[in-house]
C-alpha cells in the first residue's frame, strides 16, 4: 500500500522532467516559425516568409526546416539565405557600409531638418520689426473692440 502512494509522485516527477527537457530546447517547428518570422519574404516584401502565401515563401520554409533537421543553426541558416538573396532577406539588416544609408539615413534627415528650422527661428528672430501704420492700428483696435464689418 505504500508503495503506491509513491507511483503518483514518481509520475509527477517524471512528467515535470520530460516537460522541462522539452522546454529547454525548441522543438523543430518553433526554431522554424522563429526564423520565418525574422525573414522578409522576397515575393511580397512586405510580409514575413511566415506570413506569406507566395509559392517561393513556402519554398523557403521548406528549405529553412530541412537545413534545420540537418543539424544546422539559425544563424548558419540566415547566412546561406542572405548569401544567396542578399540582406534585403533580413528584416534587420547588418550594419555594413552597403546599408549604412539605410541606418544613418532617417538620423541625417532629422539632423537636415532640425537645421532648417534652426535657421529659420533664427533668421524670424532676426528681422527687424516694423511698426503698424495707422490704417492697420485703427483696424486693429476694431477688431479688439469688435466692432469690425
Amino acid at each position: 500500500m505504500r508503495r503506491l502512494r509513491l507511483v503518483p509522485v514518481a509520475c509527477a516527477a517524471l512528467l515535470c522532467a520530460v516537460l522541462g527537457a522539452a522546454r529547454a530546447e525548441p522543438s523543430l517547428d518553433e526554431r522554424e516559425a522563429r526564423l520565418s518570422a525574422s525573414l522578409r519574404c522576397l515575393v511580397c516584401q512586405n510580409q514575413s516568409l511566415a506570413d506569406s502565401t507566395a509559392p517561393l515563401a513556402a519554398d523557403l520554409r521548406r528549405l529553412i526546416r530541412a537545413q534545420l533537421a540537418q543539424g544546422r543553426s539559425e544563424d548558419q541558416v540566415k547566412a546561406f539565405l542572405e548569401q544567396r538573396y542578399g540582406a534585403f532577406v533580413r528584416y534587420d539588416p547588418p550594419f555594413v557600409p552597403v546599408t549604412w544609408l539605410l541606418w544613418l539615413g532617417p538620423f541625417a534627415l532629422l539632423a537636415a531638418g532640425l537645421a532648417t528650422l534652426g535657421r529659420a527661428v533664427a533668421r524670424r528672430a532676426r528681422a527687424p520689426v516694423r511698426p503698424l501704420t495707422p490704417g492697420e492700428r485703427a483696424r486693429a483696435d476694431a477688431l479688439l473692440r469688435g466692432d469690425a464689418p
